[in-house]
């Protein structure tokens, strides 16, 4: 839906960078419906993607059965919408995540709670 503006948009953005204590970043995995929506946390830029995986995610989405089951070597990874291939030695910062970046996940082979998603 289109919408038109009565008077002049022009303010600072609320959730800008400089307000958090960490860069915003949101993270989905696709194909598990018990993560309906992409979670948004405050990762330190200096936070390596590896150990990400195995710290935060693991917290995020270890309760899901399928996250034990994750080969990371095989995970399909989205940078907004575009295939994208992070280093997992490297920092969230050396990967180019930025604030409010999407980065969203596939683990071929699961797709949700006895395949729901298939």
């Amino acid at each position: 839906m289109t919408t038109a503006a009565i008077g002049k948009y022009d303010f600072a953005p609320m959730d800008s960078a400089d307000k958090f204590p960490a860069p915003l970043l949101y993270f989905g995995w696709e194909d598990h419906l018990m993560m309906c929506a992409p979670y948004c946390v405050p990762f330190p830029p200096n936070l390596v993607f590896g150990d990400m995986l195995r710290g935060p995610f693991a917290d995020i989405y270890g309760y899901h059965p399928d996250f034990a089951k994750i080969d990371w070597d095989k995970a399909e990874w989205f940078k907004s919408g575009k295939p994208w291939k992070p280093d997992y030695t490297k920092s969230l910062a050396e990967n180019g995540l930025k604030h409010k970046d999407v980065i969203r996940f596939r683990t071929p082979g699961l797709t949700g709670l006895k395949g729901s998603c298939h």
